[in-house]
């Protein structure tokens, strides 16, 4: 069972960070925008994107936020 779980887990993560990122680009990387688009706050969002170093553009090329 636990690797079910964690499985899962990892599962949920990627789709987090996927929707995060969608909602970003949808926004032109406009944190506030993206995080009324996901009905989180903008302190949630910038939590998130930390938590998966998501950077802007979306990939390793581009600069982290600051």
């Amino acid at each position: 069972m636990p690797d079910i779980m964690d499985s899962l887990k990892k599962k949920i993560k990627e789709i987090e960070k996927e929707e995060i990122v969608k909602a970003l680009r949808e926004s032109n990387w406009v944190k506030v925008r993206a995080a009324r688009k996901l009905g989180i706050t903008e302190r949630m969002i910038g939590y998130k994107i930390k938590k998966y170093d998501i950077r802007k553009g979306g990939d390793e090329r581009h600069e982290r936020w600051q």
